[in-house]
């Protein structure tokens, strides 16, 4: 199982135990290749994630939720 951390910039938008379907985004950097990750519709994005934990899935459960001092974490776990 792979979690995968994305910033949430407005609250409640998610909660522990949804679903959620996530786009992925294709980068190169001076680092390699990087993968960038969108829970949709455009509620919440991750950092960049390297090409050797890119996940395979377009599809997650989100597993918690935590408050910042101006955003959210959203964790989400993803089967492969």
């Amino acid at each position: 199982m792979k979690q995968i951390e994305f910033r949430m910039e407005r609250p409640n938008l998610v909660k522990v135990g949804d679903q959620v379907e996530v786009s992925a985004r294709e980068l190169q950097t001076l680092q390699g290749l990087m993968y960038c990750y969108t829970i949709e519709p455009a509620v919440a994005m991750s950092g960049n994630i390297p090409f050797s934990d890119k996940v395979y899935e377009s599809t997650g459960m989100v597993s918690k939720v935590e408050e910042g001092p101006s955003y959210w974490t959203v964790t989400v776990d993803f089967e492969n």
